[in-house]
């Protein structure tokens, strides 16, 4: 307290002079809070956005021969099919889930209220898995109906208010291009903002083998075993492997990919007999080099954030070290005089020690309360999809307090030994 009182007696003898070195160290924190927060808020904004399409997935789709391979010529379409799903399946060691999707748009869709033109999709149950089909009314499709290709639709939000308005849509029937089908799920509202062919919200999901039966796809060249797309997730730990292997190497060829690519074509072309390092042969996106990208770019920013406010921090440092060591001159008479008394070194380089690492850290605390209340507001306003708010993490806050200390600590001992080391009666003899 009797340090406090004496940090409290120098602010007040030296207002704008201790004002200016608290703004160092509060604008310090301010930065290191605020930064961190911006980018903790991007980085989980994207990640939710990612997911609303299917965190981590490949959408495998129909291409065309660059290159010639057995013989073959180039510039040969390469139609996918389901004898491709049950390979990569069988024979993947980095998919954890595979699903074929047959797509079809212009679907003339009525039910007892209304009518509208929709796109829909034949999928597998794993589908729902991959791509964050949630139902928030009903239920998903199941083995069962695709094994018996049951007409069952699981409807998207806004398709249901299209067609429904405020209706609980579920087990209603609906006319799908003149067959029916019966509701048995609604899909909770996705906040997605990108897609390969239109969004959740407003298609329609049914089973493969409905779709297969109901509504191959057409033209000459198709069979009855083409399909629209592929859908696969890979294992958790081959992302991580891929995250951590372009931090190692700094760069990743996003138009080859990486070892998930490499063993789609693989696979496939053994099937299609096209060269696998033809990355032209079938379209692949691989959503996980986005996660790579968006994760080195925030690596990227908060590195820069982070060294930006260390040295702002280690600005306010100097300016305090500053501050005591003009308090100790200042002083000096006062110290000489304690010291005749009976102050020992040591409680002299004590006080002055806990003045200047008081002073640091009241500065650090308005700043730290500062950036909270600031975050605070900024997040009750309307925020873009892909920032998630000012998200403030427990490491962000120690980190600023650690480094707060450390610097506190580094510019109160040099002035608080400067004080201790004055002897007596030179301290006594000075004069302002």
């Amino acid at each position: 307290m009797i340090i406090l009182a004496q940090v409290w007696e120098n602010l007040k003898a030296n207002k704008i002079r201790s004002l200016l070195t608290m703004f160092g160290i509060t604008w310090g924190v301010i930065s290191i809070v605020i930064l961190s927060a911006v980018g903790e808020g991007f980085q989980r904004g994207n990640n939710t956005v990612l997911r609303e399409l299917g965190k981590n997935i490949l959408i495998i789709r129909n291409g065309r021969t660059s290159k010639q391979a057995g013989g073959e010529r180039a510039g040969r379409v390469i139609r996918i099919d389901i004898g491709d799903v049950l390979a990569l399946q069988q024979q993947s060691k980095l998919l954890e889930h595979v699903t074929p999707e047959i797509m079809r748009g212009g679907v003339k869709v009525k039910s007892a209220f209304n009518s509208a033109t929709l796109q829909m999709s034949g999928v597998w149950p794993v589908f729902q898995t991959i791509r964050t089909i949630e139902v928030d009314r009903g239920r998903l499709i199941n083995d069962e109906d695709n094994a018996q290709a049951r007409r069952v639709v699981v409807i998207g939000y806004e398709a249901s208010k299209q067609l429904f308005a405020d209706r609980v849509p579920i087990g209603a029937e609906i006319i799908l291009n003149a067959i029916p089908y019966t509701i048995i799920g609604k899909i909770r509202k996705k906040e997605q903002d990108s897609n390969y062919t239109g969004a959740d919200n407003e298609r329609l999901f049914i089973p493969y083998e409905a779709m297969r039966k109901d509504f191959p796809i057409p033209g000459n060249l198709n069979t009855p075993d083409s399909v629209s797309a592929i859908i696969a997730a890979p294992y958790d730990s081959v992302v991580e492997e891929m995250v951590l292997s372009m931090s190692r190497r700094g760069k990743l060829d996003f138009f080859k990919g990486g070892p998930v690519e490499d063993e789609v074509r693989e696979i496939v072309g053994r099937r299609h007999n096209f060269d696998h390092q033809d990355t032209e042969a079938v379209s692949i996106w691989n959503t996980s080099l986005e996660t790579v990208l968006m994760h080195n770019i925030v690596d990227g920013m908060n590195s820069f954030f982070l060294s930006v406010s260390i040295i702002t921090l280690v600005l306010g440092g100097i300016g305090v070290m500053n501050i005591m060591l003009i308090a100790v001159k200042e002083r000096t008479k006062e110290i000489g005089v304690r010291k005749a008394i009976g102050a020992t070194p040591s409680n002299i380089q004590w006080q002055f020690f806990g003045e200047g690492l008081a002073l640091t850290l009241l500065s650090g605390a308005i700043g730290l309360i500062a950036a909270l209340t600031f975050s605070a507001l900024i997040n009750l306003l309307p925020l873009p999809a892909r920032f998630a708010g000012m998200i403030v993490t427990w490491r962000t806050a120690a980190f600023s307090i650690a480094t707060l200390t450390v610097i506190g600590v580094a510019a109160a001992t040099y002035p608080a030994r400067r004080a201790a080391e004055l002897e007596p009666v030179e301290a006594l003899r000075f004069e302002m």
